[in-house]
């Protein structure tokens, strides 16, 4: 027979995910947030915590609930900056946004691509090998999200360089208002700019996924003033969060010969393995979303009007889904991970970061028996996890 759970105030924590020390080491805090219910409240912020697995999950597939419309940001300037793209919108209008940003991404649009992503990614794979010794978040990491993805966004030559700045910044603004969030507005605002007055018709490379939104403007299936926001959705996401993952994998990779060993014996578990990475370090730790209406997580209240932050770095170690979930294991099956979302926000450039993921790792498969960790240097950011720099000596296969 089941029972209802008794409904009672929300367990607190004085927990401060976003200081220094917890962004640096996020996971004891997690398993404190997560021990201590299914939805913590964090006085400091006004916002509730969704740090285990199964509520992440279940709130991000509802957005009756859990809506995006308000914003997905834990700071009102940003959510009120930002409101209209995809991440910020629910039900029919998102839906009629996504198909449009979401057309040049799908599976059957990124198969052209593929060997072009896989030439490139073995060019490049041999140069470095042949070096020795390489930065994995610059000369590895950052080589296919620019040479490939933002020539396929198709924004005009100056001021691309300034992408990397942009979407750092960007997800920066998505924190709370600490000052890590504040000094990233002016980049912010830059980043509007740059949209709104160069990334526009004669600018843009002919054919490329930036006129396709203005061509989508133009036959009424967007709204003309989303064309800027729709834009940052190329510009940020397309980049910082692919590079984290690729140079967080090598780290792991590094620290885990075993596995790589695994890896290298056995290609066909390099999809798997990126499940894995993902898992163990998503590269995108947190969003949050504004309840509409009063809902309750195993005996937990969150009332309408409430914000709750989903935690998907920590719903990746919950131990409750995943055995020994600190552990790094290529077989592990890993694919239900939150590293993407899920529902229906779930990232538009899943199906590319995959690709080119598994393009990198199946050609340094082939070429790379171990690599060797040197200076390895962390960002310290609001929302993202990963390496600004993460030098390696490999010994070639």
């Amino acid at each position: 027979m089941t029972t209802t759970p008794t409904l009672t105030g929300p367990p607190e924590s004085t927990h401060d995910p976003y200081a220094d020390e917890a962004l640096r080491d996020p996971w004891p805090g997690y398993r404190r947030l997560r021990d201590t219910g299914p939805a913590v409240w964090l006085p400091q912020y006004e916002m509730f915590a969704l740090t285990r697995h199964s509520a992440v999950r279940a709130a991000l597939r509802d957005w009756q609930t859990f809506s995006s419309a308000y914003g997905v940001m834990m700071n009102e300037e940003m959510n009120q900056v930002l409101r209209g793209n995809t991440l910020c919108s629910d039900g029919a209008a998102h839906d009629a946004l996504r198909r449009v940003v979401i057309k040049p991404l799908r599976p059957h649009a990124l198969a052209e691509l593929r060997g072009q992503i896989t030439d490139e990614a073995e060019r490049l794979v041999d140069h470095l090998v042949g070096r020795g010794s390489f930065d994995a978040a610059t000369d590895l990491a950052h080589h296919l999200p620019l040479a490939v993805v933002s020539n396929l966004v198709g924004l005009p030559e100056q001021g691309r360089e300034r992408m990397l700045v942009w979407a750092s910044e960007m997800f920066n603004c998505f924190g709370p208002r600490n000052e890590r969030t504040v000094s990233a507005f002016p980049v912010l605002q830059e980043m509007i700019g740059y949209a709104t007055t160069e990334a526009v018709r004669g600018k843009l490379r002919p054919g490329s996924w930036a006129e396709a939104l203005h061509d989508a403007a133009d036959s009424g299936e967007i709204p003309r003033e989303a064309v800027p926001v729709l834009m940052i959705d190329y510009m940020g996401p397309s980049l910082d969060t692919t590079i984290f993952a690729i140079t967080s994998a090598v780290w792991l990779f590094a620290q885990h010969p075993d596995q790589w060993d695994l890896v290298r014996d056995n290609p066909a578990l390099i999809p798997g393995a990126m499940n894995e990475v993902l898992r163990l370090e998503a590269p995108i730790q947190s969003f949050s979303r504004y309840t509409t209406t009063d809902h309750d997580i195993e005996g937990v209240r969150i009332p309408a009007g409430s914000r709750a932050i989903m935690f998907y770095g920590a719903a990746g170690r919950d131990e409750r889904e995943y055995p020994d979930p600190d552990r790094f294991d290529v077989r592990r099956g890993a694919a239900n991970h939150l590293a993407f979302g899920t529902g229906p926000h779930v990232c538009v450039g899943v199906y590319l970061a995959r690709l080119e993921m598994t393009a990198l790792f199946t050609a340094l498969a082939r070429r790379v028996r171990r690599f060797k960790l040197g200076t390895a240097e962390r960002a310290l950011h609001n929302i993202l996890r990963g390496f600004t720099r993460l030098d390696v000596t490999v010994s070639p296969a």
